[in-house]
């Protein structure tokens, strides 16, 4: 399929956007609201969006995607499978897939895909958020992140959410890791070194009685998963909203200082 005509300055005219990830969603739909006519069942930002559903990030429904005729297919490589993208691809639909492993990167991708993929003005929140994730803080803390449990999954090497917490300060105890999402087992996150346990709401929903208790003595910080791992509007929100809930769970009895 076609990506549409082209319209002044050579920028493809999309006039049609099914996005399979929820903080592209919310990037389309805040930026230029009407383009999207299809997300995931997991594009939950705008709250107020009312367009075609087609399953969820890992199994979207392909036939639904190709009946919506979109201009363009927003991805990402972390989030959607690759032979899900090829379905699409080789029913003709143009997909573009993103990747950002850092803060900059996404930054970039989204002004890529704002601007010359879409055709659309560079908007002001992508600006601000520009200007608010500049240069990091001194370290301050060491962590490990868990992602899910049963097994453990943590944060390991290059990836945006680790560089979200570097940028404010935290370092992550398994960045050097040669996977990207190693699963520890429990005693060994408890011995390696962190004095802080970093536990967002999702794709997990950790919460104050489902987590913190496997590391005891352990200061924990409950957190946004939204503002940790979406790349997207939410960054503007999440360069002052993160730091609050870095440091808002009291320090254990015998835990590290703060």
């Amino acid at each position: 399929m076609s990506a549409g005509p082209v319209a002044s300055g050579g920028v493809p005219s999309v006039s049609r956007v099914v996005s399979l990830v929820p903080s592209l969603t919310e990037a389309v739909a805040v930026t230029a609201p009407g383009l999207l006519v299809g997300a995931t069942d997991y594009c939950t930002h705008p709250s107020a969006l009312d367009v075609a559903r087609v399953g969820g990030t890992k199994y979207p429904r392909v036939p639904d995607i190709l009946d919506l005729r979109p201009d363009l297919v927003l991805a990402n490589a972390e989030e959607n499978l690759e032979e899900d993208l090829e379905a699409l691809r080789a029913a003709g639909l143009d997909v573009r897939v993103t990747a950002p492993g850092t803060v900059a990167a996404a930054l970039a991708e989204l002004r890529t895909m704002l601007v010359d993929w879409l055709g659309l003005d560079e908007p002001a929140w992508l600006r601000e958020a520009a200007a608010a994730w500049t240069g990091p803080e001194p370290v301050w803390a060491t962590a490990v992140v868990p992602v899910w449990r049963r097994p453990w999954i943590v944060l390991g090497r290059d990836t945006f959410a680790g560089d979200v917490l570097r940028h404010l300060g935290v370092r992550n105890a398994y960045a050097g890791h040669a996977d990207r999402y190693p699963r520890p087992a429990l005693l060994e996150l408890r011995a390696c070194g962190a004095d802080l346990v970093v536990l967002p709401d999702e794709p997990y929903e950790f919460t104050a009685t489902d987590g913190p208790e496997e590391f005891p003595g352990t200061a924990f910080a409950l957190v946004s998963g939204r503002h940790l791992t979406w790349y997207g509007p939410s960054l503007v929100a999440a360069r002052s909203l993160l730091p609050v809930q870095l440091t808002a769970s009291p320090l254990p009895a015998g835990g590290a200082q703060r």
